[in-house]
């Protein structure tokens, strides 16, 4: 009998089934159901897949099978033009809701590390939503992942509760940070600039939040506190930049297996009611949310999510970053993009965005930081966020941006 023949026989037509994403997608999964795409005919799949780290479409196998997530990526492009994928835009903080309070699924498919001396299986370096879809799902399919790191200061599931295991000794997903371009180096050290001893760091997918912490080196008492870690916060730990004594929480690492184990044995992994609730981010003193845009306008609207007219990501938990670092005392948040776009061709400082929505409103956009320099939003009025924004464009932008901004004046 195959390895793969229990999870199979767990679908079946009108199962809901969610699907760990991030680093904690099982590969094994994927090799199961290509094995028989037939068992996904009538499925209902849910999955808390990161646009640049999770890239499979499960519907590709079977045009019969529904896939629901909250984030777009270029390989769900297909199926969700075909109509097989469904997006839920939401921000992590209402995902959370979401999952807490929607029907349980029929199945949760989690990758876990084998079980200690207590039987308890640690859900490694990749808690966001397991834990909170684990405790809810009818029926609970695992693959026991000899390779994948134990968290040591995280949730476990116990082994007992596990109602179909797999034993695998699998790669887990893992990355490389890309090269640092001219810009982004620039726009790192103005964040850099920004940031003083003490601070409680937020840094998104991008590479200008993951550049900004390589020149941090020299501050020191930093905490983390971040949803997503990645491998600068192993270079600041390095250089004694990270306080030793506090405590630093996140949810999920990604980077290299050297650096996910690293994680796994230093940082402290919590769900996304925590890493992302409201209340706690905005009570945690200087806390400086580091993210990243595509594109803003002169009112200090951003787009996150669409390039072109065409869904290319989603929320994340900018937004939930940004407000609650608005509020906290002490705290910034910081949008980060290169000012240009397509060699230089395209401004991303934009007189009014077109984009079909608003990621994150002007009320929650604090400093924009480009590599020419940073635009300082704090309590400015129409016309001073106007300026500022404009004198981080590209030079070449700035006068059209000017003269849009007086003919847009005029009828406001």
């Amino acid at each position: 009998m195959s390895a793969f023949e229990p999870i199979l026989a767990e679908f079946r037509p009108g199962v809901t089934a969610y699907v760990q994403g991030a680093i904690g997608e099982p590969a094994g999964l994927r090799a199961a159901l290509e094995s028989a795409p037939e068992v996904l005919t009538d499925v209902a799949l849910i999955g808390g897949f990161i646009p640049g780290i999770n890239g499979f479409d499960y519907t590709s196998l079977n045009a019969a099978a529904r896939l629901t997530v909250f984030m777009m990526s270029p390989a769900l492009r297909p199926g969700f033009e075909a109509g097989r994928v469904a997006i839920r835009p939401l921000p992590y903080s209402q995902i959370v809701h979401a999952l807490i309070h929607d029907a349980p699924p029929d199945l949760a498919i989690l990758q876990v590390a084998p079980p200690d001396v207590n039987g308890l299986c640690s859900l490694g370096p990749c808690v966001d939503f397991a834990p909170l879809v684990w405790a809810r799902a009818k029926r609970r399919i695992a693959f026991v992942n000899r390779n994948y790191p134990r968290a040591q200061r995280g949730p476990a599931v116990s082994f007992a509760s596990i109602d179909v295991a797999v034993d695998t000794d699998e790669t887990f997903i893992t990355g490389e940070d890309g090269p640092v371009s001219a810009e982004q180096a620039l726009i790192a050290g103005h964040i850099a600039a920004l940031i003083p001893d003490g601070a409680a760091l937020q840094t998104g997918i991008g590479g200008a939040p993951a550049s900004a912490l390589a020149q941090l080196a020299d501050r020191r008492g930093l905490t983390v506190r971040s949803g997503l870690v990645t491998q600068g916060y192993r270079i600041l730990s390095e250089a004694g930049a990270l306080a030793p004594d506090d405590h630093h929480v996140a949810g999920v690492a990604y980077g290299s297996e050297a650096f996910v184990r690293w994680a796994a044995d230093g940082l402290i992994f919590a769900d996304a009611t925590v890493t992302h609730g409201a209340a706690g981010l905005a009570a945690t003193d200087k806390l400086f949310a580091i993210n990243s845009a595509l594109e803003i306008d002169l009112f200090g609207q951003a787009n996150v999510e669409w390039r072109g007219g065409k869904l290319v990501s989603g929320l994340g938990g900018a937004p939930d970053f940004a407000g609650a670092a608005r509020r906290s005392r002490g705290g910034r948040a910081i949008l980060a993009l290169p000012a240009t776009a397509a060699g230089g061709k395209i401004s991303r400082i934009v007189a009014r965005l077109d984009a079909p929505t608003v990621s994150i409103p002007r009320d929650d956009t604090d400093l924009v930081v480009t590599e020419h320099g940073v635009a300082d939003l704090r309590g400015a009025s129409l016309d001073e966020r106007a300026e500022a924004l404009i004198a981080v464009a590209a030079p070449a932008f700035r006068g059209d941006l000017a003269d849009a901004w007086r003919e847009m004046r005029r009828g406001l």
